[in-house]
């Protein structure tokens, strides 16, 4: 018997809008060459993850040429407050899976280049002013950014993703259509994103909303509810943490709809810098074609969140 304690079944603004553009059909999912799916989409893996690695972002047919003008060097800013994407190790030393990125792209590149940390507020004015040539930093480029900035293909994207307890009854619940999980219990975010997807894509669920994402998570591992869908990518680190103390593992496949996640995490370059883009675009697909992009990624995120 399931009785979460804090439930919230109405859908706020966000869920109203998702609810409109998913009638609408106009959700899309930015998977290979761009492909667009009518939403909503619940499919498993629906950008096709290459072995232990991310998906593929690229179309494996289309595979761009090296640019003919050489990119010389690239000035990374980036911020030092987002692990595991950019941070300072024990010693103050700058890491993290951006770092790495920025350090091979230049190597793909045979370019010079230079890693400068910046507040993150300070990322837009420093690349305006022209102190660097590219941002690494998780930048979501969206309303008055995009008149500023353009930006790469995508190198990661973070999808929702459904957990449940390890070893629940009768061997878990079903697969995670709106059919398998109708009346079943989900906890979510109250207000977030996932809380719209779910009360829109999957409407039979009985959706249980929480204020944060601790207490979101910690009603599946105190068995308040049968599931949680959130951020993949974090939930990759509570699931191995202590927080989530052993209880948990993902169930079924990520969900990326790009009008709903986002469009991924892309490297932002001054708008109209063509060349920088055409250079760092051929270097995101090299690194994802010869594996050394699945290399970083299983380096950083040893529980693949995909």
């Amino acid at each position: 018997m399931f009785a979460p304690s804090t439930v919230t079944v109405s859908c706020k603004a966000a869920c109203l809008l998702l609810l409109v553009v998913l009638a609408a059909g106009t959700a899309a999912f930015a998977g290979p060459a761009g492909a667009a799916e009518a939403a909503p989409t619940v499919t498993a893996n629906p950008a096709g993850e290459t072995a232990g690695g991310p998906p593929m972002f690229w179309d494996r047919k289309n595979r761009p040429q090296k640019p003919t003008t050489e990119v010389g060097s690239i000035r990374f800013l980036t911020s030092g407050d987002f692990p595991p994407f950019n941070f300072l190790d024990e010693g103050g030393r700058l890491i993290g899976y951006d770092v790495d990125l920025a350090r091979l792209v230049c190597e793909v590149l045979e370019a010079t280049c230079t890693i400068q940390m910046r507040p993150f507020g300070d990322l837009v004015a420093a690349l305006g002013d022209r102190r660097g040539d590219a941002i690494i930093a998780g930048l979501e480029v969206r309303g008055d950014l995009r008149a500023k900035l353009d930006t790469s293909d995508a190198y990661l994207t973070t999808p929702g993703r459904f957990v449940v307890r390890t070893g629940a009854p009768a061997g878990g619940l079903p697969a995670p259509t709106p059919e398998g999980l109708a009346g079943r219990w989900v906890s979510v975010v109250s207000g977030s994103a996932h809380e719209a997807y779910v009360i829109a894509a999957f409407p039979k669920v009985r959706v249980a909303a929480y204020p944060d994402e601790t207490s979101a998570r910690d009603a599946l591992r105190d068995g308040r509810v049968e599931a949680h869908f959130g951020d993949a990518l974090s939930l990759s680190f509570w699931l191995g943490g202590s927080a989530g103390r052993g209880c948990c593992e993902f169930h079924g496949g990520p969900f990326a709809e790009a009008s709903v996640f986002g469009e991924g995490l892309r490297i932002a370059v001054g708008k109209g810098n063509r060349r920088l883009k055409q250079n760092l675009d051929y270097a995101l697909q090299k690194l994802g074609e010869d594996g050394r992009l699945t290399e970083l990624y299983q380096r950083w995120f040893p529980r693949g969140y995909y």
